[in-house]
């Protein structure tokens, strides 16, 4: 029985090595690639996200306050300098036209008056029929109503002004890239003149406003150049050249930023 066993184990044995021998044969020579050891530059590169926008963009807004009559242009419209583009309800400022032309009008009949008085008091000044206190007071009235039509001349000139202004022109040759109001809204012009229209002078010529990140900053220079790509086509990549880095610190998401322009080209 024992010779059984051991006969056994043998011929276990030698089933294994035979075994572990066709799987050594079995395994392919390793392959190598070998190169020669040369010198290349090392390149540097910063990764940064930004907003591709037009190189001139100009906010068209509204210089008096008023409801919104007309819009003249749409988004994508192509506009030229000088060209109406949205229409404020002139008729308050209409009136104040008519009602500063009637104060003009009053206050220069008021200087002919006073002319005729000085000349007057003057005359009878000359035949001392009249006091110096009555020439002087003459004079004065005169010199008031003189200032006077040139206050209400000037009321007169800001009334047109401002009737003028309710016309909304474009200052430049473009394309119209967004609206903000519609017709028949309100914009209040307080502090700040609320913008109706964003102007594109050519979207031919555009820069990204990229965010380096503070710890990348120090090793962007003017004239570097620049690969990116956007969303539109992402699997094509466009060039530029780094145009200005600016020097005044930007915080995006607790990370402190500055505003890297970039030339397309």
């Amino acid at each position: 029985m024992k010779r059984f066993f051991s006969w056994l184990a043998l011929i276990v044995g030698l089933l294994i090595i035979v075994f572990v021998l066709r799987q050594c044969r079995s395994r392919s020579a390793a392959n190598y690639q070998t190169a020669t050891v040369t010198r290349g530059p090392i390149t540097q590169a910063v990764t940064a996200t930004g907003t591709l926008n037009p190189v001139v963009n100009v906010q068209v807004g509204s210089q008096v306050s008023g409801n919104i009559a007309k819009l003249f242009a749409d988004f994508n419209s192509q506009v030229k300098a000088g060209q109406v583009v949205a229409q404020i309800d002139p008729a308050l400022f209409q009136a104040t036209v008519t009602q500063a032309e009637g104060d003009l009008a009053n206050a220069q009949a008021a200087l002919e008056l006073a002319k005729v008085n000085a000349t007057r008091t003057q005359e009878l000044f000359a035949k001392k029929t009249s006091s110096q206190a009555d020439v002087d007071q003459a004079t004065a009235n005169l010199h008031q109503a003189e200032a006077n039509v040139k206050i209400k001349q000037g009321a007169l000139d800001k009334a047109k002004a401002d009737l003028d202004h309710c016309a909304i022109t474009s200052p430049i040759d473009g394309v119209v890239i967004s609206r903000s109001v519609d017709v028949g809204q309100t914009v209040a012009a307080s502090l700040q003149a609320p913008v109706i229209f964003a102007i594109a002078n050519d979207l031919t010529k555009m820069q990204i406003d990229a965010n380096v990140a503070e710890a990348d900053v120090g090793v962007v220079k003017i004239d570097q150049n620049v690969d990116f790509t956007v969303d539109a086509f992402p699997i094509q990549t466009f060039h530029g050249k780094v145009v200005q880095v600016r020097n005044a610190p930007i915080t995006v998401q607790n990370v402190v930023t500055y505003d890297t322009v970039i030339g397309v080209s």
